[in-house]
């Protein structure tokens, strides 16, 4: 098992894809190799692995490990002695060492120590790269080491209640049946939460389209859109079609829904969920120039799921923070500002432009509406808390014009959502 997580962390490090998408495959080819408890285990501990990077790092280079020679085996090693109190001489075994040898010697300097240490900058402590510190401190004030210890917790596993399909009621009573310990989401009227090792996608449930997964923050933000009642929706950057599937459930069928992505791929994948969640009045269109222009000024909702550094989803893609850089920051604001522009000519007067982002830099979220204002005074800011107050029900956390969701502050991952409306 140690070994299946070593060869699990080293195939996660070293390919260019996002770990999830690494662990489904690795796991696909490898599953017969391990019973159901030894593969939630080896799973646990290369995430694990991958959540501590930079507390392991610290303590390896302490021990004398060059960063250079800090390979999966000597991670997933420290890992144990320090998290679970491993014995290090089993460690050494594991990891075929000679005894005396260099590794040995600093496995065994890390024996009867843990992974905090009081000498550990914050940016160690926390596991994040120190180039991003500065942003999150202004970002998060006084709450920074509360939404930190946040994002380094396993997210749990949210799903969306299909309304078109069954109600949260009767959704709940069904994966209750399949053993599964679920109970309501306390933010979102139509989701259901369960542990962070849940899985539902064999279950009766989710084949039959009643619920979906998706994050509370992701679910919020759709129904923010506040589609019921609505000529035409656009959902500008559909990708797979997370929030389409919400839109269109808001929509009741009624209306017609746009699900707009540059990738055929992407579009691929949304057009099968969106069929097995029994949304009718959806199509799924490559974005080009000629149909954006004959569509100008007839939307009532554009909703721009915007590409952005994905900071808010930490807690579920720990790998995210090692790959994301600061040019890649500047990057996605240059993109993030010309998708905008671009969204704004299909809104109708009267019509709502709806941003969001699955980020918590202000770079990305509340700077950039400023700067998109400027460029563009015929939109005005309408306040999240009226519209809460109708699409969602309940306290609104925020009685700012714009809405921010934090892991450590809301539960959810972390998203900002601004509502434009043209005039």
């Amino acid at each position: 098992m140690l070994r299946g997580a070593i060869a699990l962390l080293r195939a996660m490090e070293s390919k260019a894809e996002p770990a999830d998408r690494t662990l489904f495959g690795w796991m696909k080819a490898n599953h017969r190799r391990f019973d159901a408890r030894e593969r939630s285990a080896l799973v646990q501990m290369a995430m694990d692995a991958l959540r501590q990077r930079a507390r392991l790092q610290w303590w390896l280079s302490r021990a004398g490990i060059a960063e250079a020679d800090q390979d999966a085996g000597l991670r997933i090693a420290a890992l144990k002695i320090l998290q679970d109190g491993s014995k290090p001489d089993g460690m050494r075994e594991m990891l075929e060492l000679g005894e005396e040898s260099d590794f040995d010697k600093a496995l065994r300097r890390l024996g009867g120590h843990t992974l905090e240490h009081p000498e550990m900058p914050l940016a160690v402590r926390f596991n994040i790269p120190d180039w991003i510190e500065p942003r999150f401190t202004e970002r998060f004030g006084a709450d920074l080491e509360l939404e930190l210890a946040a994002m380094l917790r396993p997210a749990p596993l949210d799903l969306r209640v299909n309304t078109l399909k069954t109600t949260r009621e009767a959704a709940l009573a069904a994966l209750t049946a399949e053993q599964q310990r679920v109970q309501p989401t306390p933010l979102s009227p139509v989701g259901l939460r369960l542990g962070p090792n849940a899985y539902v996608n064999d279950g009766a449930a989710y084949g039959e389209g009643l619920v979906e997964p998706q994050d509370e923050g992701s679910q919020i933000a759709a129904l923010l859109v506040e589609a019921a009642g609505c000529k035409m929706v656009v959902d500008f950057c559909a990708g797979a079609g997370g929030k389409s599937l919400a839109i269109g459930a808001a929509m009741g069928n009624v209306g017609r829904l746009v699900a707009c992505d540059v990738s055929e791929k992407r579009l691929a994948r949304a057009k099968l969920r969106l069929r097995r969640a029994g949304v009718h009045n959806a199509e799924c269109r490559v974005l080009e120039a000629k149909w954006l222009k004959r569509h100008a000024g007839k939307a009532d909702r554009v909703l721009v799921d915007a590409p952005c550094s994905g900071t808010g989803t930490w807690r579920r893609k720990p790998d995210a923070r090692w790959r994301l850089t600061e040019s890649d920051v500047q990057e996605l604001r240059a993109k993030q500002a010309e998708i905008l522009d671009r969204a704004a000519k299909l809104v109708v007067p009267g019509g709502r432009l709806i941003y969001v982002t699955c980020s918590v830099l202000t770079e990305e979220n509340e700077d950039q509406i400023t700067a998109f204002r400027q460029r563009h005074s015929d939109f005005r800011i309408l306040p999240v808390p009226g519209i809460w107050a109708r699409s969602v029900g309940g306290g609104c956390p925020t009685h700012l014009p714009t809405l921010r969701l934090s892991p450590g502050r809301n539960g959810t991952d972390g998203f900002f959502v601004a509502v434009l409306e043209k005039f």
